[in-house]
């Protein structure tokens, strides 16, 4: 993303555009629109990544509401590969993790019962 923006200044002449469009003229600024919004969404994740690095300590909630809590193992495109404490392998997206509290998780094998 290069930060420029562009307002469209008339909504309702580029809707009338787009009613008047032909079905190729539709499928081909579809293809346009979906590669956009990709690369905006890709954009997004990057940046988030861009808080976190392999080794750190994060945590997240499961689907079912469980709070995980692991150690990155690598930086995807869109994710963050998490080795969690229960050993499970996990791909989050940056949106839902949160850096674990060092003080209350003792790393794992050094636990004192």
């Amino acid at each position: 993303m290069t930060g420029e923006s562009f307002e469209l200044a008339d909504r309702a002449a580029a809707a009338e555009a787009i009613r008047r469009m032909n079905e190729e003229d539709l499928r081909f600024l579809n293809r346009l629109i979906v590669e956009r919004l990709k690369l905006i969404h890709q954009a997004r994740s990057t940046a988030m990544l861009a808080h976190f690095s392999v080794g750190d300590r994060v945590s997240f909630q499961s689907h079912i509401g469980e709070r995980k809590t692991g150690i990155i193992v690598r930086l995807n495109k869109k994710t963050a590969s998490i080795a969690t404490d229960e050993g499970q392998q996990w791909n989050v997206h940056p949106a839902y993790l949160s850096p674990a509290s060092a003080g209350t998780i003792e790393p794992p094998g050094e636990r004192h019962v």
